[in-house]
């Protein structure tokens, strides 16, 4: 199914105009019809007065082929069940007033953007009262819009189990496949973005991990969902876009929202991350106390300042590293006596 372009005039105005202004004639027309055969029935008196009754009851008709569309809006038109075309600029039209509009995502309310509209309404007992109504009209919304599925809980390439959700910024590019490829456009962008986080998140461990290849190249990698954030939500829209080309939906973005391990593993992960910190800080620690300990000795045998046999500088560095890498602040000893 190719889109098409309805090539209708904004002959809106006009018709409204033309049909309000046949309707006060038609008012005024029966009203001197009637005068008319009080006073003497003739042919025309009677043939006036039913053109005019048969517009008062039928004439509303063509209103139902006035159509109103805003910026960034489009109207997908059919005429008993085929498909004449859309309505793509903003402005007032007439068209067919048999044409319908089609929208099968008109009712459908998702976590996204443009679904709810929220009214505020007074009452006198109760104060101000907010009330969420769906979109009724059958209008197809062309503007960029924000889909943010609920949290998902994946398991990553190691087997860790993980929550994530997404925000994916879309639009419709093809109303005519939005419309008649799929059921619900809406509900089907929807599933597929589960289908493609769930599969793009079990390639990535959540943190980087050794021996895991996440490119594809036979070659492990530091690829993770937490590091590389950024390459990961541009493998989901990819993934996102070939889902859905055939709805005519094209996909601009793809952030990550949320990350986090799930509940049940996420108190032992915390415990295996600040266990990895201390020990890195621990490794820091003792390089700088051994170079410390290097450049004290090197500075005593370059001035001579005391000259130490090999016993003695062992026990000058373990109290050096003692100090040095200790937890708390050292408590000095003072010899008051020989130093043998």
């Amino acid at each position: 199914m190719e889109e098409k372009i309805y090539k209708g005039k904004k002959n809106g105005m006009l018709v409204l105009v033309l049909t309000v202004l046949l309707y006060l004639a038609a008012i005024g027309g029966t009203i001197i019809s009637a005068i008319s055969l009080e006073a003497e029935v003739t042919p025309l008196a009677i043939v006036g007065l039913v053109i005019c009754i048969v517009w008062l009851c039928f004439g509303w008709i063509f209103w139902c082929g006035l159509k109103v569309l805003k910026p960034q809006e489009a109207l997908v038109l059919t005429l008993f069940g085929k498909y004449i075309g859309t309505i793509k600029e903003d402005g007032f039209y007439w068209v067919n007033p048999f044409c319908s509009s089609v929208n099968p995502a008109a009712k459908t309310k998702l976590n996204q953007s443009g679904d709810v509209q929220t009214h505020s309404v007074f009452n006198g007992n109760a104060g101000q009262i907010s009330i969420s109504t769906e979109d009724m009209n059958r209008k197809i919304s062309l503007k960029l819009m924000t889909l943010s599925n609920s949290r998902q809980k994946i398991n990553d390439c190691l087997g860790n189990p993980i929550e994530i959700a997404i925000a994916v910024t879309w639009r419709i590019v093809d109303t005519a496949k939005a419309v008649f490829a799929v059921d619900n456009y809406k509900e089907f962008l929807s599933l597929q973005c589960d289908s493609a986080l769930r599969d793009i998140v079990r390639i990535y461990p959540y943190d980087v991990a050794q021996n895991v290849d996440t490119t594809g190249d036979g070659q492990a990698d530091e690829g993770s969902l937490r590091g590389s954030s950024e390459i990961v939500a541009n493998k989901i829209r990819d993934e996102i876009q070939k889902r859905v080309s055939e709805a005519g939906i094209k996909v601009e973005e793809a952030r990550i929202t949320y990350l986090a391990y799930a509940p049940e593993i996420a108190a032992v992960m915390l415990q295996r991350q600040q266990a990895s910190a201390i020990i890195d800080a621990r490794k820091m620690i003792v390089d700088g106390a051994v170079g410390m300990v290097e450049m004290a000795l090197e500075r005593l045998n370059e001035n001579n300042v005391v000259e130490l046999d090999e016993e003695r500088k062992a026990a000058m560095v373990s109290n050096l590293l003692v100090v040095l890498c200790g937890n708390h602040d050292a408590q000095p000893v003072v010899n008051s006596g020989s130093l043998y």
